[in-house]
């Protein structure tokens, strides 16, 4: 199975989740679950929510941010891998001053 976000079209939501401004995605549901690009500019973010469904495995590609995962602090850079397990509460933020971009995968 091959996904080419470059054929998926791009929606903006406005505070995700009571986050601050605004994400942009491409989204894939299949399967196998879901998968998504995420972009959150500088200053936005991904507000808190908790993962009911399956765990949320976050690759990080390009900028830098942080993720709260159950009031622990995790620093986001390209390389690493944000892993928010089912049960848990997690949030992002882009507290860099480039586009944080990463992409989500969420099993089924």
């Amino acid at each position: 199975m091959l996904i080419n976000f470059n054929e998926i079209s791009e929606i903006a939501i406005p505070n995700m989740n009571g986050g601050e401004g605004e994400i942009i995605a491409k989204m894939d549901i299949n399967d196998c679950g879901r998968f998504i690009q995420t972009i959150i500019p500088p200053n936005s973010s991904i507000g808190p929510h908790l993962q009911e469904s399956n765990d949320d495995i976050n690759f990080i590609v390009s900028g830098e941010g942080i993720a709260i995962c159950d009031d622990v602090e995790e620093i986001l850079k390209p390389g690493t891998c944000h892993i928010c397990p089912k049960g848990s509460s997690h949030s992002i933020i882009n507290n860099g001053d480039e586009d944080l971009v990463f992409f989500t995968v969420v099993p089924k």
